[in-house]
């Protein structure tokens, strides 16, 4: 018998949507959840400060699944006037969706990350090949990733214009 790639765990109550899509956030949960594993010796300031998008000029970049993770189920806030991430509190300082943020937040950090000298380069770079696979079985028009902003802004048309 074959071994998954990816856990049985029982989430919290499935999004809605097929089948496959209900198993293809299943396994971004466990992709994200093995990037946590991987950044486990590392520790940031948590000062918010590398989701002042606009400040940054960074952003994360993410698949489909991903998005319908990080949107499903939760209202959609709007564009913050600072250019910050919309998924951050009032204060500007906090993420809103902290257990389903993006892989690339999970796996970002500035030049005051603390931990061991070599970060887990190899590790990230099969869980990106796994989000990408999980995608491409979902929605396999998407070649790339897209800006979270991206995501964010047609999203916020469609909702106003309803």
């Amino acid at each position: 018998m074959r071994t998954r790639d990816w856990d049985d765990e029982e989430d919290d109550a499935p999004l809605g949507g097929t089948r496959e899509r209900e198993r293809a956030l299943k396994e971004v949960r466990a992709v994200y959840r093995q990037a946590d594993a991987a950044y486990a010796p590392y520790s940031c300031p948590a000062s918010g400060e590398c989701c002042q998008l606009a400040i940054t000029k960074r952003q994360p970049w993410l698949w489909q699944p991903e998005w319908e993770l990080l949107s499903r189920g939760r209202p959609l806030p709007p564009p913050r006037p600072d250019g910050g991430c919309p998924y951050l509190d009032a204060t500007g300082l906090r993420c809103s969706v902290y257990a389903d943020r993006p892989f690339g937040c999970r796996t970002f950090f500035c030049q005051r990350i603390q931990g061991p000298s070599r970060q887990p380069a190899e590790t990230v770079a099969t869980l990106l090949e796994r989000l990408e696979r999980v995608s491409q079985r979902v929605a396999p028009s998407l070649k790339a990733p897209r800006p979270l902003l991206d995501w964010h802004a047609e999203a916020w048309r469609a909702a106003t214009k309803a």
